[in-house]
């Protein structure tokens, strides 16, 4: 990637929703709702506190988190759709293991 995220922001492509409903209904591109969830592919340094000291992000690229439905800037980096937002909007990250034994 040729973008580079500043002080506590991080870059977060979104994960597309399931197709199907619980039940099997099929939905339709119209009435699907942006999905809420996403993977990292890029975070900054971190944010700075009083005293100047530089505070990590918590975050790693490749981590799928959750984030708020309103959440974050729409971008288009290489004709690809992110999201850039403060690690803030970040409710938290999906634990890898339970996500892919949902997917088994």
């Amino acid at each position: 990637m040729k973008f580079r995220p500043l002080h506590d922001r991080v870059v977060v492509k979104r994960i597309d929703a399931e197709e199907k409903s619980a039940g099997g209904i099929i939905i339709p591109d119209t009435a699907k709702e942006k999905p809420s969830e996403g993977e990292i592919i890029a975070v900054g340094p971190g944010g700075r506190d009083e005293n100047g000291k530089l505070i990590p992000i918590d975050l790693k690229t490749g981590d799928r988190v959750l984030f708020g439905k309103w959440s974050g800037t729409e971008v288009k980096i290489d004709g690809v759709d992110y999201l850039i937002m403060k690690e803030s909007d970040i409710m938290g990250v999906l634990d890898q293991s339970v996500t892919r034994k949902k997917a088994a």
